[in-house]
């Protein structure tokens, strides 16, 4: 099935990518951050469509860029770039998630801290919403899978998730990961579905069932006001969740440290507070043990004494960050694409 995805939407990318190039969020900006430099290394961590890349690209004609991504569609589509001539020898796809980057880095004969610059431009890509078979929409119907790579690493699809996950494990996923303020209630009425052999396959069960679980609270709003579709929060929750996203991010900005080099600049995209948070607290010097805190604080009590180190790893920062405020799209840019109204923008110094 992927393969049949894959023949029938790379033409209408492609020609997105070439005729009329696909401009995603806040590019100009996140390219002006970066400020590619001759022969620089650049790392584009989240390809999709290559925007990002291409824009790159065009602004540097001597730098090179290795491009990440796990989704199929989108790898296949950095290969094809790579091919074209003013591109050649300037652009290395790669096929994996961020936590495969160093064992795909290793390949290719660079050292450790080569990298001038990197991007991350998190969520889920235009290209998977649009197909329905690939589960992430809510407005067309198809089989509720929601795997970024379309399976084939392997790992269990949003419809397995609601098969088998407790009732209490299923409310903490919609919780956590959805900030779903009604996760027990959607979570029982799942397990009850399961308990009359209705088993949810497609978005569109899935969706449905939902909105008949909040009844009237079901017309929703999102956090910047928009009209929200009642099951948009257990679907964020459900994709997030089937890869391992939030584990993902945090590594991806762990890894920023070990192949960035000093001066090394970093810019990260974000859709919602969960990534962003991340985002913010790496940048904050705020993480604990390789993670970031999951409190909003770190703090100490007066009668405990700790390691002097420890404390100093605590506070130690190893980011200068180039603004004072987040980056958000300007009224424009809004107008033109809907969907960078929830974008947020950091950009930051590696100093150490």
């Amino acid at each position: 099935m992927m393969m049949h995805i894959l023949t029938r939407l790379r033409p209408k990318y492609a020609r997105q990518t070439s005729s009329s190039p696909h401009v995603p969020v806040l590019c100009e900006v996140a390219i002006e951050y970066l400020n590619p430099k001759r022969n620089g290394n650049y790392l584009d961590m989240t390809f999709g469509a290559g925007g990002h890349t291409r824009r790159l690209l065009d602004t540097c004609s001597d730098c090179k860029v290795y491009a990440l991504d796990r989704d199929p569609l989108a790898h296949q589509l950095a290969i094809e770039m790579s091919q074209k001539e003013e591109y050649k020898g300037r652009l290395v796809p790669l096929f994996g998630k961020f936590s495969d980057l160093p064992q795909l880095l290793d390949g290719q004969n660079l050292s450790r801290n080569s990298f001038d610059g990197m991007l991350y431009d998190f969520g889920c890509s235009s290209m998977q919403f649009d197909v329905a078979n690939r589960g992430f929409s809510i407005s067309q119907n198809g089989p509720l899978d929601m795997r970024m790579d379309g399976g084939r690493g392997g790992g269990i699809s949003a419809a397995d998730v609601l098969a088998r996950a407790e009732e209490d494990d299923l409310a903490r996923i919609l919780r956590v990961y959805g900030e779903e303020k009604a996760a027990k209630k959607i979570a029982r009425a799942i397990v009850e579905a399961r308990g009359a052999l209705q088993r949810i396959e497609t978005t569109k069960q899935l969706a449905d069932l939902v909105a008949a679980v909040l009844g009237d609270s079901s017309h929703r709003q999102d956090k910047l006001q928009r009209p929200s579709h009642a099951a948009t929060k257990t679907f964020q929750a459900l994709r997030i969740f089937v890869n391992n996203e939030l584990n993902e991010i945090n590594y991806g900005m762990l890894l920023a440290n070990e192949v960035l080099c000093p001066e090394g600049r970093l810019v990260a995209i974000t859709f919602h507070s969960l990534e962003d948070t991340i985002v913010k607290r790496h940048l904050n010097g705020n993480v604990i043990e390789g993670r970031a805190n999951p409190v909003p604080l770190k703090y100490c009590g007066h009668d405990v004494t700790l390691d002097p180190q420890l404390m100093q790893s605590f506070v130690q920062i190893k980011w200068r960050q180039l603004h004072r405020h987040v980056i958000l799209p300007d009224a424009e840019e809004i107008a033109r694409n809907s969907r960078s109204r929830s974008a947020k923008l950091r950009a930051a110094i590696k100093i150490k």
